[in-house]
């Protein structure tokens, strides 16, 4: 089965290098080598690169876990907060309709 190719916004694609470069440079400044970055992290060599070069077709799984192994606060939280941040999140989505259905006649803006 032939894969599909995905389009990224721009936004989304330049997030993810930013994330890649933060990985990179905090990497360095611990002074710890791809080799053992990607040992710790249980991946690739070549996927640790594609993570630093910030491709967007990462799992978002492995990127957290390498930003979190070279110390990143990932959404600008410690850790330890990320237990009650992900509460009231759960809070505020059950406070919506689960189904969510299109509005008649609205057309949907798509052109990144």
């Amino acid at each position: 089965m032939m894969r599909r190719a995905h389009s990224y916004s721009p936004s989304a694609v330049q997030t993810a290098r930013v994330l890649g470069l933060e990985i990179a440079r905090a990497r360095r400044a611990q002074r710890m080598s791809q080799v053992e970055l990607a040992e710790r992290a249980g991946i690739s060599e070549n996927t640790l690169r594609s993570v630093e070069r910030g491709a967007p077709t990462v799992a978002v799984g492995i990127v957290f876990e390498v930003a979190r192994l070279v110390g990143l606060d990932l959404l600008g939280v410690q850790p330890s907060d990320l237990s009650d941040i992900e509460a009231r999140s759960r809070e505020r989505l059950a406070l919506l309709p689960a189904r969510v259905r299109p509005r008649p006649g609205e057309e949907i803006d798509d052109d990144f």
